[in-house]
């Protein structure tokens, strides 16, 4: 008899252990649940949005507000340098606040009695140069007929210079940015108060906020947090003082150079060159001796010149023996790496992180020189070094054994 089409059906899918499953159709298993969307798919996708708008709302954030977190850096250092000061007369029994107040007044003092005395000078210098002027330019006219045998006249220079038109338009220029300049003047009166605010309170309420900072800390951590907090101080401090003291011999120096040649107002030039010279860098040097050196040569041009080898001789000397000396203890770093902290600190945050990229670099390796465990140096001359002996060869230790 043969076998019908159901049972045909039945043995195709029986099998030596029992009967197999059937085919599950495609795109789904026997349920017809496979097409549908797993659960934690939708939660996953919600997640990334929220993560990429919380990361878009902070990139907007920080670049709205990094104006006044490079003025809180500052103002933070700036607390770190006075600090020393502060908390020597707060041991004397004086309020924090009081101390505070009292090395802000000194500092304003200094800075206003300097500005003062360098614009009456360049006030006087102006004036002098206006006076001389007509003079100056009788010689030049003078220089010029005679050389170029011309008969220019003065007259005719100074109409053709008032009825041209590139003064014409220099003058609606700077009428144009006489706004502009208030504003910026006024952005940046704003920015030093905005610094002086936060650096009194950073100096004034150090313990405070010092506390604040290590109540949500375990013990451990306040402890390393307290290191790091003093030696930031003594290496801000230090650094800064010691540029003050290399401040003051280059203006000793300088002033003793300009009162031999008889350069007027020889004693601000010198506090202008040993200010601007330590506490702006490495540009600084040269920006200090250009006031010197044209101030030099309105009275001389070979003054100038002494000037000049004067400043470059000076700043030698100061690269190679005195500030190795000074900075020996309290910004003890190499040559080097200081340099490539005053690049990377320009790089990062302009003229504000060169001035302080010195004294972070040298907390930073101070900090981390206390967690570095190191060992004994090998008695190699290749450490030490200086040149390896050659040893004997073996004619001259057979000559020796034979000698003996």
């Amino acid at each position: 008899m043969a076998p019908t089409d159901e049972t045909a059906q039945v043995d195709e899918q029986t099998s030596p252990f029992g009967t197999t499953p059937p085919t599950p159709p495609p795109g789904g298993d026997a349920s017809g649940q496979g097409a549908r969307m797993p659960r934690w798919l939708p939660r996953a996708m919600v997640l990334a949005l929220t993560l990429v708008a919380l990361f878009q709302l902070g990139s907007w954030a920080f670049h709205q507000l990094i104006g006044l977190l490079i003025n809180i850096l500052i103002a933070f250092f700036l607390a770190l340098a006075i600090e020393p000061a502060v908390s020597w007369m707060a041991s004397y029994g004086m309020r924090r606040g009081l101390a505070t107040f009292l090395v802000f007044f000194g500092l304003l003092i200094a800075t206003a009695g300097f500005i003062t005395l360098l614009g009456s000078m360049l006030a006087g210098q102006i004036i002098k140069m206006i006076e001389g002027f007509p003079e100056y330019l009788d010689s030049v006219i003078n220089w010029i007929n005679s050389s170029f045998h011309t008969h220019v006249r003065r007259v005719d220079v100074q109409d053709s210079l008032v009825h041209s038109d590139w003064l014409r338009k220099y003058v609606q220029n700077s009428a144009t940015g006489v706004l502009d300049v208030s504003a910026q003047v006024l952005g940046g009166l704003f920015k030093l108060l905005t610094i002086t605010l936060f650096s009194f309170y950073f100096a004034a309420d150090g313990p405070r906020l010092r506390r604040a900072l290590c109540s949500v800390l375990p013990p451990a951590r306040q402890a390393e947090v307290l290191r790091a907090w003093e030696i930031a101080v003594d290496k801000t401090g230090g650094y800064l003082y010691s540029r003050g003291l290399m401040a003051l011999i280059s203006g000793i120096a300088h002033y003793i150079l300009l009162q031999a040649l008889g350069v007027p107002y020889a004693p601000v030039l010198a506090v202008w060159v040993g200010l601007v010279s330590q506490f702006i860098p490495t540009i600084g040097t040269y920006l200090a001796g250009a006031l010197p050196m044209l101030i030099a040569f309105t009275i001389d041009p070979w003054y100038a010149l002494w000037v000049l080898i004067f400043v470059v001789v000076y700043q030698q000397f100061e690269n190679y023996v005195l500030q190795p000396k000074l900075t020996a203890k309290t910004v003890d770093i190499h040559p080097a790496v200081a340099f490539g902290s005053v690049i990377a600190g320009t790089a990062l945050l302009g003229a504000v992180g060169a001035l302080i990229a010195i004294p972070a670099v040298a907390t930073l390796q101070a900090f981390l020189g206390a967690y570095v465990k190191r060992y004994d140096v090998t008695d190699d001359p290749r450490v030490h070094g200086h040149r390896t002996r050659r040893s004997p060869s073996f004619r001259a230790r057979v000559r020796g054994l034979l000698g003996r």
